[in-house]
């Protein structure tokens, strides 16, 4: 039986198309925001799929998330999923939003 890894390779690798879509669309629309990064265990597929989006400064954050930002961005999480066939019940249950730390070594896996 294969890995639920390998099992989920072709999602994954769209997904990763589908969000980097978003993150370069966001990069031209939110001030601040820099890229995002997705983690899942495929193990618990996909309630544990979380979609971190990263900004530049606490204050950028708290900005986009008291705007129509927040919105866009829950929406460009949407049309991510959507489009691979990913369905949750609710997005935002989905979707974090952080503040990039100074590197101190390597970064996550980044769109």
């Amino acid at each position: 039986m294969p890995s639920p890894k390998r099992k989920y390779s072709a999602v994954e690798r769209e997904l990763i198309r589908t969000l980097t879509l978003a993150c370069e669309t966001a990069k031209s629309e939110i001030v601040g925001f820099r890229w995002l990064t997705h983690d899942v265990d495929y193990e618990r597929f996909p309630q544990s799929l979380r979609v971190t989006w990263m900004f530049d400064s606490e204050a950028s954050r708290a900005r986009a998330l008291a705007s129509a930002d927040k919105a866009r961005m829950l929406a460009l999480t949407q049309a991510a999923f959507d489009e691979v066939g990913i369905s949750v019940s609710s997005i935002a249950e989905h979707v974090a939003f952080s503040v990039e730390q100074p590197a101190r070594g390597k970064r996550g896996q980044g769109h």
